[in-house]
């Protein structure tokens, strides 16, 4: 059947700054932590995506722009990983390491909707895993056209109407997740 795994998307200091607000980020880390806290104790991984900006000249591995929120609670058993694009899994080390952990099913969360999160979305879906979107977990920025929320609504009803291949995809909210 395969196990679960929290994934936690780019929550990094560089894209949480006074020039790049995010809609609710108090209430998204809260319920970050919250589901982190929930999935390690189904003994569930939980892995935090980093990205290294490198090839963009920002973002540098070890600067604090590259540092995971600090309001983010994070274990030491977490499983902290980097990528390079808005695909977590495009070149970086998470097939690998969900396929050792026998992981099918991914609930994900983290920042920016529109870009990184969808992007794994899309390729999570291509690669036969089961994908459950967290409603209230996921967080972005005014848009030129959009506003922050209208922009989480639409990404919302997209993958609440997707077809997936031979996984399936359901949008939660975390209280659902936290009851069922």
């Amino acid at each position: 059947m395969g196990r679960k795994a929290f994934i936690v998307i780019d929550m990094q200091g560089v894209s949480f700054t006074a020039l790049t607000p995010r809609f609710d980020t108090e209430g998204v880390v809260k319920r970050i932590n919250l589901l982190s806290s929930y999935f390690r104790k189904q003994d569930a991984p939980v892995i935090f995506i980093q990205h290294d900006g490198t090839k963009e000249g920002g973002c540098i591995p070890g600067t604090e722009e590259w540092k995971l929120l600090p309001e983010l609670e994070v274990e030491p058993t977490d499983l902290v990983i980097s990528k390079m694009a808005n695909d977590a899994f495009y070149r970086s080390d998470l097939p690998n390491q969900l396929s050792r952990m026998d992981v099918k099913e991914l609930v994900i969360t983290g920042c920016a909707t529109d870009f990184c999160v969808e992007a794994t979305v899309q390729s999570a879906l291509v690669k036969d895993y089961s994908v459950t979107v967290v409603r209230d977990g996921h967080t972005t920025a005014d848009r030129p056209s959009l506003k922050a929320i209208d922009v989480i609504d639409h990404y919302n009803w997209v993958w609440e109407n997707m077809t997936p291949t031979n996984g399936a995809i359901q949008v939660l909210t975390t209280e659902q997740i936290l009851h069922t």
